[in-house]
Formats: structure tokens, C-alpha cells, sequence
């Protein structure tokens, strides 16, 4: 993007990254950046695996599986590169085509995620989300390379920031909250709720539920009810501001998908 006439960059950066290519990073304030207007719209989001993000009005982005997409294609140059001799150039240029692969699947990732959560940013005043441990997930061998491609955490990276330069609401609800478990219908709280187990009944009211979905819808009430305590949330705030259950300390977080 270009820079604006009035701005003046308060640092610049210059860096050589493994793939080859040069990265300039400038910092600077950027007076054209200005609130959206207001929207009565609010939104909870779910974010999953076989779908990226589920929201509370129903909707399901899939998931781009950017990793998968390149996968053989990695795979073919880590065998070649394992095959050249270390310290030789036939090497180093074997190396340099692995990490460009890597950093075409880090653009490619990049770029879908800044279009969803700007779409996202822009359509609703109040965004929540949960608050998950991330770190503890990918602990899970059998799904950590399938979480670490959906980037929940660069997906919640970029709502902060973006709720704070264009004046939404950003809310995050307690890891704890029982959302999935939880009818959005009548309040009814399930006692197990097993990650294979996609739709259920509510026992008490008889609502059908698809999983993820009733719990964007409890995650949003959840947050709707923390700005209607704390009255009015401001952007910068809202990122310290739970709803649910305290965290329980010592407990694994189960991976979602």
C-alpha cells in the first residue's frame, strides 16, 4: 500500500527471510484510517477446523486447507533437499525452494484470513469469540498440523487490531463456557457432548441443533451479556473482558474441530 503525503515512518525494518526475498516493514501512524460507521449488527464466531469459522447467523466458511494444497509438492523438495550434501550449493538451493513453498502457504493463508476478518470487521459492531488456549491444542499430535493451518490465533490477531482501528466491539468469552454443550433455545446444558456427535436434540425443548452453529449462538449471547454489564466496550478494552466460567486450572482444553 502506499504511503500517505502527512506520515512519516517511525521505524523502518529490512530483513532477509529464509525463502530470499527482502521484507520492509514500516511503522507509522495513518491519519486516513477512520471509524466505520455504526451498525446494529453483532456476531458470534466459532472457529473450528473441517470449518474455518461458523457464525451465529448460520453461516460455515470452509476451510482452504492451504498446508494440504502443497503438500506433495513440499514433500518432493524436503526428500530433495534431505538427498543434497550439506554445505554444498546444490543444497542451499534446495533449501531456498522449500522455505519459498513454506512462505507461498504462509501468503496464501495470510491473504484469505485479512479478506475474512476485514469482511467480518465491517459487517457487524460487536465481534465475539472464545478465548482458546492454542498452545495446549496443537499439543495434540493427531490434529496440530490441521490447527496450526487454520491460524485461529492470526484469525484473533487480526480482529483485535482491526475492531481497534475502525471502532467495533471485540469480545472474548471464556475457554471454559459450555457453548457446544449448552442449548441456545432454552439454556439447557448437556452433560457429555463428544467431538463426533455433530447435531443433537435438545432433551428439554426438543430443538434440533447443528453443533457448531448453537455455539456461535451461545458464544454471541455470552458476549452480548458481558457488554450489557460493563456497559459500553470500547475496542481496546474488550480483549480483557470474559464471559463464562473461570479457567480451571491444570485441565486440558479439548480440541475442537
Amino acid at each position: 500500500r502506499q504511503i500517505p503525503e502527512s506520515c512519516e515512518p517511525s521505524t523502518v525494518t529490512v530483513r532477509l527471510h529464509s525463502s530470499g526475498r527482502w521484507h520492509i516493514s514500516i511503522r507509522f501512524d495513518d491519519p486516513t484510517i477512520k471509524p466505520l460507521p455504526p451498525t446494529d449488527k453483532a456476531i458470534g464466531i466459532d472457529l473450528g477446523i473441517s470449518s474455518l469459522v461458523i457464525t451465529s447467523n448460520g453461516e460455515k466458511v470452509s476451510n482452504p486447507k492451504h498446508f494440504k494444497k502443497h503438500y506433495q509438492r513440499l514433500r518432493k523438495a524436503q526428500k530433495n533437499l534431505s538427498r543434497k550434501q550439506k554445505g554444498s550449493k546444490n543444497r542451499e538451493k534446495a533449501r531456498i525452494k522449500v522455505a519459498r513453498i513454506h512462505a507461498q502457504i504462509n501468503d496464501s493463508r495470510k491473504d484469505h484470513l485479512h479478506k475474512l476478518t476485514t469482511q467480518l470487521v465491517r459487517e457487524n459492531q460487536t465481534i465475539v469469540v472464545e478465548n482458546l488456549a492454542i498452545k495446549n491444542l496443537v499439543k495434540n499430535l493427531k490434529l496440530s498440523q490441521a490447527i496450526s493451518d487454520v491460524s485461529w490465533g492470526e484469525i484473533t490477531r487480526q480482529l483485535v487490531y482491526k475492531c481497534r482501528w475502525y471502532g467495533r466491539n471485540y469480545i472474548e468469552i471464556d475457554r471454559w463456557f459450555p457453548s457446544s454443550k449448552r442449548c441456545s433455545n432454552c439454556g439447557y446444558i448437556a452433560e457429555k457432548m463428544p467431538l463426533n456427535v455433530r447435531e443433537w436434540d435438545c432433551p428439554d425443548c426438543g430443538t434440533h441443533h447443528d453443533r457448531d452453529i448453537n455455539a456461535s449462538k451461545n458464544i454471541l449471547a455470552a458476549g452480548l451479556a458481558v457488554s450489557v454489564r460493563f456497559a459500553t466496550i470500547r475496542p481496546e478494552q474488550s480483549k480483557t473482558v470474559k464471559a463464562g466460567a473461570e479457567p480451571r486450572k491444570g485441565k486440558k482444553q479439548k480440541p475442537k474441530s
